[in-house]
């Protein structure tokens, strides 16, 4: 008899001992290939260069530019008209553009303004706005919008990118946590069969009653149906984590049933995440991408108003053109020229000082709103520090629970074994271990997304 309950104590005990994993996938590893190979921190990537594309395009405004314009007309061998206008454009900062053309035309029904010399008409100009588009202008507001999205595109990069390795995170915290606990009902599958099996041999040898067995056997069902239940969950979350891995060339991967995930993830996950360097020292949020972000949507609201304001000048623009024929460009005849003013001025100006005082409305509101940012984040960081602290010490409470509840399962079993205990006192004992190792792998659970969560408002991938 006692070689079978020391037999039967060591089956039981045995059931918990870990296999050694020849396969696990650390977590800095995950992370590493979903940085790297994820299609939609790829896309996050991209922002910094569809900046430098928006750049290049506002730089197209200052471009210089040539134009040639052609027409003529020939009807019944008589040639009405040949125009040519031809011109070269260059653009400048300050609304002024600088103008060379050529201009040549001749025909026998040629419109008498557009008479020219016969060798054609040079002329050299300057085009000047005095209102509208002299302080700023739309090519100008455009290029300036174009050089704050550059660094705008930067925060927003960060940001796309926090939220796929945050859920990245969350999916392997979730398989980590299903895996645990399929290990613990596999383990609790085997000790409650064990017992059954014993039961059955001391019902048999007359030691215990019948009905033991009947309570013995409830155990295994309900350690088969929790099993059944973890299983399925770890599968799901099998599938939720190959979401996350990929391969270059956009190859996705699925994740081998021979992976498992690191055992002592709270050694290195605050490391991985640099949240230990925030525990231990405050943190700045003028630097923070979501900060930067709103900081820069301001500087373009900005610039929208104060083109708004702009547009509520006059509207004059003059410009003047040197002219000349190709025989006489030395010949400096300045009474030689061509002068031309606009000017426009809504009475009113409904239109103009409506949209200026839309632009600063909205100029007013994303200041509010970078306020109450700054104060949120605050508010985040120090409870999302408080939060893992005390999770720090709720997961000592949880691995002294652990050990208190074995020993007096240990100390129940051995009672039972010496006929001074029941079986109903022991599926109680058991189920209250196997509540506190869920209870720990929950809090230790809760741990991981909490640093996560951190990770996620510091939002700083890189």
């Amino acid at each position: 008899m006692n070689k079978l309950i020391l037999f039967l104590l060591f089956t039981w005990f045995s059931g918990f001992a870990q296999k050694e994993a020849t396969n696990e996938m650390s977590y800095n590893e995950f992370l590493g290939f979903v940085k790297k190979y994820h299609p939609l921190v790829k896309s996050a990537n991209l922002r910094n260069s569809e900046a430098q594309a928006n750049l290049m395009q506002a730089r197209g405004g200052f471009d210089p530019k040539i134009e040639v314009d052609y027409s003529k007309k020939q009807f019944k061998d008589k040639e009405y008209y040949s125009i040519l206008n031809s011109s070269f454009k260059i653009p400048t900062w300050y609304g002024i553009d600088l103008k060379a053309s050529f201009d040549n035309a001749d025909g026998i029904y040629l419109n008498p303004q557009n008479t020219l010399p016969n060798q054609g008409l040079y002329a050299l100009g300057i085009n000047v706005p005095l209102g509208q588009g002299l302080i700023i202008n739309q090519r100008m507001a455009d290029l300036r919008k174009a050089k704050i999205q550059m660094q705008w595109s930067e925060s927003e990069r960060k940001l796309q990118a926090i939220l796929v390795l945050h859920d990245a995170s969350v999916a392997y915290f979730n398989w980590k946590k299903n895996y645990e606990e399929f290990q613990l009902y596999q383990n609790y599958l085997v000790n409650a069969k064990t017992r059954f099996k014993a039961i059955q041999t001391l019902i048999q040898q007359g030691d215990k009653p019948a009905i033991d067995s009947i309570e013995a056997g409830i155990v295994v069902n309900n350690r088969l149906l929790s099993l059944e239940d973890s299983t399925l969950k770890l599968t799901k979350s099998k599938l939720e984590l190959s979401n996350f891995l990929w391969l270059e060339n956009n190859i996705p991967l699925e994740l081998s049933d021979a992976m498992v995930p690191v055992s002592k993830l709270e050694l290195s996950i605050q490391e991985t995440l640099k949240t230990n360097e925030l525990l231990q020292q405050e943190f700045t949020i003028d630097t923070h991408p979501k900060i930067n972000a709103l900081q820069n949507k301001i500087a373009i609201l900005e610039i929208d108003r104060k083109l708004k304001s702009n547009l509520i000048l006059p509207k004059i623009d003059i410009g003047y053109s040197y002219l000349s024929e190709k025989s006489a460009l030395d010949s400096s005849r300045f009474q030689d020229y061509k002068i031309g003013l606009n000017f426009y001025f809504p009475l009113f100006l409904r239109k103009e000082r409506g949209g200026l005082n839309l632009a600063k409305y909205k100029v007013q509101d994303a200041k509010w709103t970078l306020d109450i940012e700054k104060v949120q984040l605050s508010n985040k960081i120090i409870s999302q520090k408080t939060e893992i602290q005390s999770l720090k010490n709720q997961i000592k409470i949880t691995i002294d629970l652990v050990k208190a509840n074995e020993t007096m399962l240990q100390s129940e079993e051995r009672l039972f074994f010496l006929g001074e205990s029941a079986l109903f006192i022991i599926n109680t004992r058991e189920n209250n271990l196997v509540s506190a190792q869920l209870a720990r792998i929950a809090i230790e659970n809760r741990f991981y997304m909490s640093n996560s969560e951190l990770f996620k408002i510091i939002a700083n991938p890189d």
